[in-house]
């Protein structure tokens, strides 16, 4: 009598690569959510980053609190009692050609403290709009002082996703 070769892999085997797959996707899965979350929050720092320099040129010609303003311009209301004067737009506002929002990131605020810092803050959109959970509604700032001439980050975000040079905060 001959014996019989197998053909194929024994249940046993088929049900123990399984499993090692299911360790490694319950390892990667985690990993891979914050390399997302980490790079959405990227996007934050870039729009950021591309408004110091104007901030900077802006408020040594202007002063700070023209320099720190992304509000849109106000007609004038010539209807109002009494008649209301047109607002101008703030310098960084996105008429003046600077983006404000992104893929993940609703909008830029700028906001001047006195006439010693500038505050330049990006708010994450909030979850369910393809943001990751770790970053939805989150911010990240950047404040500029005059006297020092130096920026600080601070951020909402959780530390597993936040930048390096970012403190905690708001």
């Amino acid at each position: 009598m001959k014996a019989q070769m197998q053909k194929g892999f024994t249940l046993i085997e088929l049900m123990i690569v399984v499993a090692i797959i299911g360790i490694l996707a319950a390892i990667a899965l985690p990993q891979y959510q914050n390399y997302t979350a980490r790079a959405q929050a990227t996007e934050a720092m870039n729009l950021l980053g591309g408004l110091k320099t104007p901030l900077i040129d802006i408020a040594g010609t202007a002063g700070l609190a023209t320099a720190c303003s992304t509000a849109a311009a106000v007609p004038a209301n010539p209807t109002a009692t009494p008649p209301t004067a047109a607002t101008p737009a703030g310098a960084l506002n996105s008429a003046n050609g600077y983006t404000l929002s992104g893929k993940y990131v609703s909008g830029v605020t700028a906001t001047a403290t006195g006439t010693t810092s500038c505050k330049i803050q990006a708010t994450f959109k909030p979850a369910g709009q393809g943001v990751n959970d770790k970053v939805a509604g989150q911010t990240l700032s950047f404040t500029y002082t005059i006297a020092t001439g130096d920026w600080s980050c601070t951020t909402s975000l959780p530390d597993s996703v936040r930048p390096n040079n970012c403190s905690t905060g708001t």
